[in-house]
């Protein structure tokens, strides 16, 4: 099996301290160590690894701790600062190991308790006290240093223990670096060709590869053949009886094409199996009365329940659009295949959806199976499927590949009840804080191509925090 091995997400963390100050103020090395394990706790949580060092307190463990970080292979530095440092105990670290950095400007409490502080009568105690608050004392030579070396750098501010702000950023940082760990080792499975004349569409794989990491795998509509003329009744009615439970079957699907689909679902399964992929674009036409007609006409199904078991399928080859399913659901959000249908200025909402497949966990109730006599602009007839994302909170994502480079572009909206077209596709109802024209106006404005992944819930924020980490820019909307 063709499988990229899983790994954790490696989260590395490190606190800064100056050496000088520990025999000078009793207590105070014991103090920020521990403050540095609140900080573990932080981070903890299942799927993720937590490469802790400790702390750093002379620019010799610096050059060390790089090392180490190096040969764990972390995904991302959280570094703390927990008191004053030198910046030359923490350039050496992140240097060497080379990915991502996010500073904890942290202090123990909101505000210091400055009578009792005042009445410690010892000049030095106080010092030590004071030492054991100033977080934020060296942010500023860190922040010099590192973008005199040309590092990026992120930034948390706030208190150690109870500030909702600092573990909303943290949780979103981390969420933010396991989508990029899940994005560098997956595999995208490309299956046909283009459609026909869709400029927009057209895909460099080697700038998709490069911006994150991953990997492409051509895949052959023959070795889908193969498997689904292999198959037998029992792995056909298997899938027929899953699609039944899955799906709100509509009394004018024949049995004879319900069974077609369960038969080209149960294939792609297989196919998906076999190669070990994440994702799949695929398109494809064929000659009128073949094999390859017959797979490509009934594909809708499968292609659905697959995008809802985690590996998003996006037709008419939008590798792009792939990668932003991707992201979506890897985010927990979903990610279902849409574009633009129609405005409707009265409600003010942009209604948008797709020919399939879709992401039937996001649906506004049960997805529906109708049978289509023409698929629009395609070869063939069958079912699809219909449905509407669920209504509340929604985020739209798109990949933009511009000049060779690769960009995201992101808004949030709301699905909302009403009207929706019953033509046997995916769609829904979107608003938008912009309105209707402002939002189609904008989101055009940065040149995406017409597809885009909509998922639920507003996660913009995160999807910002992918871009940093990535290196790509990001294109909010609203």
């Amino acid at each position: 099996m063709a499988r990229i091995a899983e790994t954790p997400l490696k989260v590395g963390l490190f606190g800064i301290g100056l050496d000088a100050y520990w025999p000078q103020f009793e207590g105070l090395e014991a103090r920020l160590k521990s403050y540095v394990g609140v900080v573990e706790r932080k981070l903890a949580r299942d799927g993720v690894e937590v490469v802790n060092l400790g702390l750093i307190d002379t620019p010799e463990k610096a050059v060390q701790a790089g090392h180490d970080f190096r040969a764990a292979d972390v995904d991302v530095i959280f570094l703390y600062v927990t008191t004053y440092a030198l910046s030359s105990t923490v350039l050496p670290v992140v240097r060497r190991a080379g990915v991502p950095v996010i500073i904890l400007n942290l202090q123990p409490v909101a505000a210091m308790d400055y009578a009792a502080f005042n009445a410690l009568g010892d000049r030095t105690r106080m010092t030590g006290e004071w030492l054991a608050h100033c977080a934020a004392c060296p942010v500023p030579e860190i922040a010099n240093v590192f973008t005199r070396a040309g590092i990026e750098f992120h930034q948390i501010t706030g208190v150690l223990e109870g500030d909702a702000h600092v573990d909303g950023q943290i949780e979103d940082w981390i969420e933010a670096a396991r989508v990029a760990h899940v994005m560098a080792h997956s595999k995208l499975g490309v299956m046909g060709r283009y459609y026909n004349g869709m400029l927009d569409i057209y895909s460099d794989m080697t700038c998709q590869a490069a911006a994150f990491g991953t990997v492409i795998e051509i895949v052959e509509i023959d070795a889908l053949a193969a498997i689904r003329a292999q198959l037998d009744d029992a792995a056909v009615d298997a899938m027929l009886t899953r699609i039944r439970g899955e799906f709100d079957i509509q009394p004018d699907c024949s049995p004879e094409e319900l069974r077609r689909a369960a038969r080209t679902a149960a294939a792609l399964f297989a196919l998906v199996e076999r190669h070990g992929l994440g994702a799949m674009a695929y398109y494809y036409e064929a000659t009128p009365g073949s094999a390859h007609e017959d797979i490509i006409t009934s594909v809708i199904l499968g292609c659905s329940m697959l995008t809802a078991e985690g590996v998003p399928i996006a037709g008419e080859y939008e590798v792009k659009n792939a990668q932003a399913m991707k992201i979506m659901d890897s985010f927990g959000a979903g990610g279902s295949f849409t574009e633009y249908y129609a405005m409707d200025y009265v409600d003010d909402v942009v209604i948008m959806g797709h020919d399939g497949p879709g992401h039937t966990k996001i649906a506004q109730g049960k997805t529906k199976v109708r049978p289509l006599e023409v698929y629009h602009g395609k070869v063939g007839a069958g079912v699809s499927v219909e449905m509407s994302v669920r209504h509340g909170p929604v985020t739209c994502l798109s990949v933009l590949e511009i000049g060779g480079k690769v960009s995201l572009l992101v808004a949030e909206g709301e699905s909302v009840p009403g009207p929706t077209l019953e033509i046997g596709n995916t769609n829904s109802r979107y608003r938008f804080p912009l309105g209707a024209r402002r939002f189609v106006e904008s989101w055009n404005a940065a040149a995406p191509a017409h597809h885009c992944a909509v998922g639920v819930g507003h996660i913009a924020a995160r999807i910002e925090k992918l871009g940093a980490l990535l290196g790509l820019e990001v294109i909010r909307v609203c």
